[in-house]
């Protein structure tokens, strides 16, 4: 053994590996540097430990090679056959070894927006999500709070130059994920997160916020704010700050965008707080959380009167609550309120988008007034260019208008800074689907399931896909597999019309009208269309018409009423509900 070490010693195998371990261990400190400078990929790093721990074994043949022959050094050849050793040591170590489960599973987003035809999410080194804050109350009530301080970062951030700022839509989705700082990176297309909590008791309010590297986890920055409840604004914009400083982000300096607050102007937190529940409720989705929504709104403009945002989205609360759930006497006088707020938000702030928003969302729902809508939407997107509500209102109303080329164009634009937003890849599918590119079409549907499995709209969807590729029995198949709803009746109307069976395709039309004859007269013109049956179709338009049917908006990329577009009835409804006659 005491010769063995003697013999060690002499060939200086220690030395050599220790000086090779140095100078990998500086190597790899220097290329990860560079990596996160330049953007690389993962793979590069691990491509390069890996090679590097094939050569810990080449050094050690090498120092004993020489030390046998009593030369400690290593002429040109044999660092040519070390590097090519290297090269081929690793690859065949990088092919048989497993990548990371996280890297799998990354690929999936990825591969998804490959396959729809949209934008994979950009890694732009300028890039930040800001996930929801945990509540840390202790009280599940408070979760409006902590969310409502999430959002206005989001909207705070959104003011800085060449900062790409991902939606609320999208990053709210990994509230409690268990995905990895990197997969939730690559599912949004960002390389910081900014992530915390909240906890508020009584008079005191504590913010965690902490700065993360998408790429590793690394932390780059964290602070704890302990501050008084009546310095709440005032915290915000300490945080802010402090994380554009962070990310060494400048303020917008260009009048392209005019400065968007959540705050009410005379600083009450009572209306802030109001404010704040009344969103968070609004989001809730059901019909008894908007009659919520709409008194918190209220509650806030009575504690502060001149509190624009409030009345904006008092509006629009009463716009969707108009659409979803109300007629008659009851849908005018939401229509009515909703004029009145939205007008009120304007006259108090001419340059908050959600302002220009919601009159825009009134002006399409109710007075199909499609140009002035198309002008409000425009607008608010020059005020806020990163408001992802106003990009998508102004592409869906493209798509009404009949422009869908520039839909189309708009909708990728949108899915870059939200990418994980089923509707809009829906909506790119229907578009698609006018345009003929059925395959793209497909792919952006089935993307909208995967992000929203509940939702029964995409699968309607992928019935008229069947439907188009003369596929009635898959058609049939998709609307038996729906869940029961008000949809699954509609896709299997339009499934029994092409499924061979004339009895069946009757009772599928009279269930229809029979349970949703108030609420579907364009889908039942659709089912007419589908059989040819031109004269009852124009009869169900009109009384969509009648009931300011959002449907309506659906006419101009509709494949089925479409095919009627030659009609000169088309060409007179058109005129009548103020869309443009297609050529």
């Amino acid at each position: 053994m005491i010769d063995f070490l003697d013999r060690l010693k002499q060939r200086k195998l220690v030395q050599w590996t220790l000086a090779y371990i140095a100078a990998s261990f500086a190597l790899i400190q220097v290329v990860d540097i560079v990596a996160q400078r330049f953007g690389w990929p993962e793979a590069a790093m691990r491509g390069l430990i890996v090679m590097l721990a094939v050569g810990v074994f080449v050094v050690v043949v090498l120092a004993w090679y020489h030390g046998e022959h009593g030369a400690q050094r290593v002429t040109g050849v044999e660092l040519s056959i070390l590097a090519l050793l290297l090269a081929i040591g690793g690859g065949v170590l990088w092919g048989i070894a497993p990548a990371p489960k996280g890297e799998r599973r990354d690929r999936a987003p990825v591969a998804a927006a490959q396959a729809a035809n949209a934008p994979i999410p950009s890694t732009d080194a300028q890039s930040i999500a800001v996930l929801p804050l945990a509540n840390e109350s202790g009280d599940k009530d408070q979760q409006y709070f902590s969310d409502g301080l999430s959002e206005d970062l989001i909207t705070a951030l959104s003011q800085f130059d060449s900062l790409k700022v991902i939606s609320r839509n999208s990053s709210f989705q990994f509230r409690d994920s268990r995905d990895d700082a990197r997969t939730i990176g690559v599912k949004l297309g960002v390389v910081h997160l900014l992530e915390g909590s909240v906890r508020r008791a009584g008079d005191a309010v504590r913010v965690r916020a902490e700065l993360v590297s998408a790429a590793d986890g690394r932390t780059l920055w964290s602070q704890n704010f302990d501050r008084p409840y009546r310095d709440l604004f005032a915290l915000q914009d300490e945080i802010t700050q402090a994380v554009a400083q962070a990310l060494r982000a400048k303020l917008v300096s260009a009048p392209a965008g005019a400065k968007q607050s959540e705050h009410p102007p005379s600083g009450s937190l009572d209306a802030y707080n109001a404010y704040l529940q009344g969103r968070f409720h609004i989001t809730a989705g059901p019909v008894d959380e908007q009659r919520r929504a709409i008194d918190d709104f209220e509650a806030a403009i009575r504690l502060d009167p001149r509190y624009a945002r409030a009345y904006a989205a008092l509006s629009m609360a009463w716009c969707g609550l108009a659409q979803s759930s109300l007629g008659g006497d009851e849908k005018r006088r939401a229509y009515e309120q909703a004029q009145l707020t939205a007008d009120k938000a304007l006259a108090l702030d001419p340059d908050l988008a959600a302002a220009h928003v919601a009159r825009g969302f009134l002006l399409q729902s109710e007075q199909l007034d499609w140009p002035a809508a198309e002008a409000e939407y425009q607008r608010a997107v020059a005020l806020a260019p990163d408001d992802t509500l106003a990009r998508l209102q102004l592409a869906l109303l493209m798509g009404t208008r009949g422009q869908l080329e520039q839909a189309v164009e708009l909708l990728r634009k949108l899915l870059i800074v939200d990418p994980r937003r089923a509707g809009a890849f829906n909506f790119l599918g229907r578009f698609l689907v006018a345009l003929g590119r059925l395959d793209e079409a497909e792919q952006a549907v089935r993307t909208s399931i995967e992000l929203r499995p509940g939702s029964p709209t995409p699968y309607a969807g992928l019935t008229t896909l069947a439907i188009l590729r003369n596929d009635p029995a898959g058609a049939l198949r998709i609307a038996e597999s729906m869940a029961p709803g008000n949809w699954k009746v509609i896709a299997l109307a339009l499934a029994q019309q092409v499924a061979g069976d004339a009895a069946a395709a009757d009772t599928a039309l009279h269930t229809l009208i029979e349970q949703q004859g108030d609420d579907s007269a364009v889908q039942i013109a659709e089912v007419y269309a589908l059989r040819r049956q031109p004269d009852q179709m124009f009869e169900w338009l009109d009384r969509a018409y009648a009931a300011r049917d959002s449907g309506i908006q659906l006419l101009l990329f509709d494949t089925y009423l479409m095919r009627y577009k030659d009609d000169a009835r088309f060409a007179a409804f058109c005129r009548k509900v103020n869309l443009p006659v297609p050529r």
